[in-house]
């Protein structure tokens, strides 16, 4: 009888011990799987983050920038930096509404002229409704004078410019991407200070130029130099910089920039073709 007892008792203890070992191989499985699920869910955070993707457009039918080429590269190399791909193009035939849904916003880099016929004008006037975004660079306000839809988005039509030179650029809202990194409110910069006709009421200025730290100057008190807005359904960023060569090398202006881009993209939202409106 005591050897039974005895028996029983051993059975017991293995049991015990078998129970502790498998509870502590579920829980060294459950931490792995935790670990795996963790892993999963930020590689899929960071190819979100990587899946935005931008169109930079830069037809010239006028004057031509020679700062064109050195855009382009500094757009790519903030791609890099910051998760989103980069695709360049001038042919205009890229405008069509197949392709542009593909992108998150469009980039206008120094565009001047009439470089969109009136089929391509509806493909981005539709990209536009149905959310898309719009970075308007430096001559991208000297493009399309005859399509007022457009000078809306931009924002305002170029009419006239004095020589390069260095100006006060007075910050007016600290909060946006574009601007918040400014810790003074005043930024000194060499450009090609713009003058513009035909300013949309609705844009919010982000800097805007004192006249008074430079010659030339013909828009008075009100001289927006960058600004954004909601426009038509979707969302534009315009910044005046990016005239030389030498401008694109600093870093202020790149943060500038890639805080209108990211502006501009948004959140990623899906583009909702219901709510474009433009016929063909």
């Amino acid at each position: 009888m005591y050897g039974n007892y005895q028996t029983t008792f051993l059975n017991l203890k293995l049991i015990i011990y078998l129970t502790n070992q498998v509870k502590e191989k579920m829980k060294k499985y459950l931490s792995l799987c935790l670990l795996v699920a963790t892993v999963i869910l930020f590689q899929s955070y960071a190819a979100a983050k990587k899946s935005a993707k931008v169109l930079v457009f830069s037809k010239t039918k006028g004057f031509r920038h020679n700062s064109i080429e050195t855009g382009k590269e500094v757009i790519q190399k903030l791609g890099t930096e910051h998760h989103f791909e980069v695709d360049t193009t001038e042919n205009a035939d890229a405008f069509t509404e197949d392709n542009l849904k593909k992108y998150a916003t469009i980039i206008f880099l120094n565009t001047t002229g009439d470089v969109l016929d009136d089929k391509q004008q509806v493909a981005f006037e539709r990209y536009i409704q149905a959310g898309g975004g719009y970075v308007g660079i430096h001559a991208a306000t000297d493009t399309e004078y005859d399509w007022p839809w457009y000078g809306k988005l931009a924002g305002a039509y170029f009419i006239s410019h004095p020589a390069v030179q260095e100006a006060r650029f007075i910050v007016k809202d600290k909060k946006h991407p574009a601007t918040k990194f400014l810790t003074d409110s005043v930024w000194m910069r060499k450009d090609e200070l713009y003058n513009f006709k035909n300013i949309n009421p609705d844009i919010k200025v982000l800097i805007n130029l004192d006249e008074k730290s430079y010659t030339g100057g013909k828009n008075g008190d009100f001289h927006p130099f960058a600004w954004y807005h909601n426009f038509d359904g979707g969302r534009a960023f315009y910044t005046c910089m990016g005239h030389t060569k030498e401008g694109w090398a600093d870093d202020k202006f790149q943060r500038h920039l890639w805080g209108g881009i990211e502006y501009a993209i948004g959140g990623q939202k899906k583009l909702d073709y219901s709510k474009a409106h433009s016929k063909f």
